[in-house]
């Protein structure tokens, strides 16, 4: 499955940016998607999951906390593509924001920051916030 991101690039704070996802295929392997950012000189930390396809549990949505209420994370499932509309956004949100995709189990680790649960990882979208 290739993960190719958009949509990156510098705001200032307080505003807005929404980052999209395009998979090449959709397979059972890959229906818990969401991101990962990287800021410099930290670890990866993973902030948003949906739960794909059908059956138990689809949609099920997680965020973490450093992010919760601020940034929405949705899908196009016709065009296989995810989203992350990221509002109010803070200095400390500039980073490298990377569009990941792994099995159900991911949707439902512990901690999303997990990334032995990711499959497939897109090449990332930078994004930077400005004062």
């Amino acid at each position: 499955v290739r993960l190719v991101e958009s949509g990156g690039g510098s705001v200032q704070a307080g505003g807005s940016r929404r980052l999209s996802c395009t998979a090449s295929e959709y397979t059972d392997d890959s229906k818990c998607r969401g991101w990962f950012r990287q800021a410099p000189g930290k670890e990866r930390e993973g902030i948003a999951a949906i739960l794909t396809g059908y059956g138990i549990g689809a949609g099920q949505i997680r965020y973490d906390d450093s992010v919760k209420g601020r940034f929405t994370i949705s899908q196009d499932s016709a065009k296989n593509t995810l989203y992350l509309q990221m509002d109010a956004l803070k200095p400390e949100d500039t980073a490298m924001y990377i569009c990941a995709a792994g099995p159900r189990r991911w949707c439902r680790a512990a901690s999303l920051s997990t990334p032995n649960f990711v499959n497939y990882w897109g090449q990332g979208t930078p994004v930077t916030v400005s004062s």
